[in-house]
């Protein structure tokens, strides 16, 4: 049995929101801030991992 790698996001934005993505299938919608020192943050409900734009690439994400 595999288990797929949870989503991975480019955003623009150091305030994000996320829901899950699937309708009545997804999770309550959350807040989420992005460090920025760090540049990334993952979602504590589905495990998305948003980076900012201007860390993508990076080592560190």
């Amino acid at each position: 049995m595999t288990i797929e790698a949870p989503e991975t996001k480019i955003v623009e934005s150091f305030r994000i929101a996320c829901d899950g993505g699937e309708g009545a299938l997804g999770h309550p919608r959350v807040w989420l801030q992005i460090p920025q020192t760090r540049g990334w943050v993952e979602c504590g409900y589905c495990d998305c991992k948003f980076i900012h734009k201007d860390f993508a690439g990076t080592s560190g994400s």
